[in-house]
């Protein structure tokens, strides 16, 4: 199978070309703007497989992809390339509905052409699986989950982007026949993941010594699912989801953002021998504007229908992703390098585009 993957040199799609290639045998093609937070180094590992292909273009601009489409002759799209941070949408988030909106419309028109043009056979068998997150069903309270018949209730730019993109995906199917498939997933983590978001922020802060920022009094909870088994799960649907239908992944780990810092640091401590302990050097800082309490997800569509498990808990998943920034610093000081900062964004709730 040749698949088209957008966005394949970020956190979760270099995850997903690697798994694709080394455990299916499949051909991928990747297709990637290469903005702040994609890394080629992600992909190092099979980077000269004759199995892959890099071809960069924007999801924005509709031609570039009509291009790649005819240059890859795709049998399957797994569209992840989006805008993603919380924080960022805030600053400016004319960003997120430009990429995510518009640049998945784009996604949509050109798998469209390139699909009609299929001989019978292969029309039938393509697939478009379209990626997407929890955030689009808002905030839970302290108790109850997500299925995948929750109300969306998007409360950020980013979230609000992705519900967009979900609803076109949706359309596109119903109007135009396109065979689609979409998937909403909790907050991933793992190795490769671009130091803005939280666990690779506490992971770097606590190894400079640096204070680490923890949003309000960190109650906020979430359900963590480690990367690879986040791909896994992709696969999956690509290869066995019902068309039409979403399927909802989580990790089946719920922990609140102050004990999972605490747990970071405990296990920084052990690796490190540290006598002083790292969790010292946690900061409160200022809430997110609008921050969700709580995420959680209730995956048993996918466990029942396709056979799909989380492999890891989260403790063992945190673990091997600590260890893996601790023994891969020359990924991360690269990005350092390039002009990096994890300085706090987002609390501006103003005029930015």
């Amino acid at each position: 199978m040749k698949i088209l993957v957008t966005g394949g040199a970020g956190f979760i799609g270099s995850a997903v070309v690697r798994r694709a290639i080394t455990q299916r045998g499949y051909t991928i093609a990747n297709l990637d703007a290469l903005t702040y937070a994609a890394n080629q180094a992600n992909l190092d590992s099979i980077a000269d497989n004759p199995d892959y292909s890099f071809h960069r273009a924007d999801i924005r601009d509709l031609d570039a992809l009509v291009k790649v489409f005819a240059e890859t002759d795709p049998d399957a799209v797994m569209h992840l390339a989006a805008e993603s941070h919380v924080d960022r949408s805030i600053e400016g988030p004319i960003a997120f509905v430009e990429t995510n909106v518009m640049g998945t419309a784009n996604m949509l028109q050109a798998a469209r052409t390139h699909w009609e043009g299929l001989s019978d056979a292969r029309r039938d068998a393509f697939r478009f699986h379209h990626i997407s997150t929890d955030e689009v069903y808002g905030a839970l309270g302290p108790s109850g989950f997500f299925t995948e018949t929750t109300r969306y209730a998007p409360n950020s730019p980013y979230a609000s982007s992705k519900a967009s993109s979900d609803m076109l995906v949706r359309a596109w199917g119903k109007t135009f026949k396109l065979p689609v498939v979409i998937s909403n997933c909790s907050n991933n983590y793992g190795p490769f993941q671009f130091p803005e978001k939280l666990i690779p922020v506490v992971i770097l802060k606590a190894l400079a010594g640096e204070a680490i920022p923890v949003y309000g009094d960190g109650s906020n909870v979430r359900d963590w699912l480690y990367v690879d088994d986040h791909a896994e799960a992709l696969l999956t649907i690509l290869e066995r989801g019902k068309l039409g239908e979403i399927y909802n992944v989580g990790g089946d780990a719920e922990v609140s953002n102050l004990d999972l810092v605490k747990q970071i640091c405990a296990i920084i401590d052990k690796e490190l021998d540290r006598s002083t302990p790292s969790d010292s050097l946690i900061k409160f800082v200022t809430d997110r504007p609008g921050h969700d309490f709580r995420y959680a997800i209730d995956s048993a569509k996918i466990k029942s229908e396709l056979g799909w498990t989380p492999s890891v808990t989260v403790e063992e998943g945190i673990a091997e992703t600590v260890r893996w920034y601790l023994e891969n610093r020359e990924w991360w000081q690269a990005i350092q390098a390039r002009g990096h900062k994890q300085d706090r964004i987002g609390l501006a709730v103003g005029v930015k585009a």
